[in-house]
């Protein structure tokens, strides 16, 4: 289907408009009269779009599968989850401002503590008791002759930025074509076990291989002495939103990794201290996609009450874009996170297209999950967004003769 997008789209001067409430979807609460977090918040701007308003309900994957942001935020720009798969390393690294170019190698670490016994390394702590950020800089600080000893033996470049508490970004560049990054995590997933160790037979592996004996070698009396390295991968060849789809994007919001995300498909990106005033943002763009995180943080707590409060955040911003009078605007998430789960889960997220044309049925009578299940757009994959959004900002041609 994205060939045939790539055949029709057209320019033109539509302002598109995607928010995304992270985590939107809920499930009915026994705590709240079985109602969702929707259902209860007083939601007054957007309440005022329902008559120009198509609604629907998005699954980002497939019918009872549960993904992460990668997946979420990549089916709302309209690209195939399963075919363009972003790991968890580059989603570190590039949500940490890393640097990074395609010949480059993606790490997500942890600091751990581990203890030698025998010829084996055993994992007393995955997490190093989850060390202070003030004490893992200290740590990336202390390895510095290490890494720059490692560089020059093998050639590359190490990156290294001590992240919140134990974590780690880390991205290796070969100063040649490429280091194969088929290898799998030394990280044993439970403490108490063995570090795995990575085969000889990958240079990637032997580089972390020498690189962590060292460490250790120098830093084994410390709270935090092995790096557990994790979501190894290099940097995924992506389309480029901004071809594929012949808009200006950029991308708005307050967390690294989803402007990351953005990035790696060609967005500009703003980096915001809050949602006060973003429209002044917006007049060099026809498509602006804004990330809100807050529901989804309130749904991993549990926190019913704070969702509701949030989604009542997230409406005044609806007032604030109506004001830029946009074309097309989308409300919706990248995925659901239940209250009652307090994890992401399966459900499809609510979907809400305003339309500044009007040409909608207008069927529904709020913005909620019951109402988007019984909406003119049905249940459909979160993929089609894009194709969605580009219709009704008139940038498709027809197909066919």
């Amino acid at each position: 289907m994205l060939e045939i997008i790539k055949d029709i789209v057209i320019e033109n001067n539509t302002k598109l408009v995607l928010f995304v409430l992270d985590g939107l979807g809920d499930l009915p609460n026994p705590n709240y009269g079985n109602r969702t977090p929707l259902e209860v918040a007083n939601k007054e701007n957007i309440l005022k779009l329902l008559k120009s308003s198509a609604l629907g309900m998005a699954y980002p994957l497939s019918l009872g599968i549960t993904v992460g942001s990668g997946p979420g935020h990549t089916a709302l720009f309209g690209f195939d989850p399963i075919r363009y798969q972003i790991k968890r390393g580059i989603l570190e690294v590039i949500g940490m401002d890393m640097e990074v170019n395609p010949k480059s190698v993606a790490i997500r670490g942890n600091w751990a503590k581990v203890e030698k016994r025998n010829e084996d390394l055993i994992v007393l702590d995955r997490r190093a008791n989850r060390i202070p950020t003030s004490f893992n800089q200290e740590l990336v600080s202390k390895i510095k002759p290490i890494i720059q000893d490692i560089e020059k033996k093998f050639d590359i470049k190490i990156d290294i930025k001590s992240g919140m508490e134990h974590r780690l970004g880390i991205v290796i560049t070969p100063n040649y074509d490429f280091l194969d990054v088929d290898i799998f995590s030394n990280d044993p997933q439970k403490d108490g076990l063995k570090v795995l160790n990575f085969s000889q037979s990958s240079k990637l592996g032997r580089i972390l291989e020498e690189m962590n004996s060292k460490i250790f070698e120098n830093l084994q009396d410390e709270k935090a002495n092995y790096i557990l390295f994790r979501g190894i991968t290099g940097v995924p060849d992506l389309p480029n939103f901004r071809d594929t789809y012949k808009v200006k994007p950029l991308a708005i919001g307050q967390y690294p990794m989803y402007l990351g995300i953005a990035k790696l498909f060609g967005f500009d990106v703003v980096r915001v201290s809050n949602y006060d005033n973003i429209v002044d943002h917006f007049s060099d763009y026809d498509f602006i996609f804004i990330h809100y995180k807050y529901t989804d943080m309130a749904g991993e707590d549990g926190n019913f009450q704070m969702k509701v409060e949030h989604i009542e955040k997230a409406d005044k911003i609806v007032g604030d874009i109506m004001k830029i009078n946009p074309d097309v605007l989308v409300i919706t998430g990248d995925h659901s996170t239940p209250c009652v789960y307090r994890s992401h889960g399966f459900q499809p997220t609510p979907y809400m297209l305003y339309s500044k044309n009007g040409d909608v049925f207008s069927i529904n009578s709020d913005f909620t999950e019951r109402e988007c299940f019984k909406g003119e757009l049905g249940i459909f994959p979160l993929f089609l967004n894009m194709q969605l959004m580009l219709a009704y900002g008139k940038r498709l041609q027809k197909f066919g003769a």
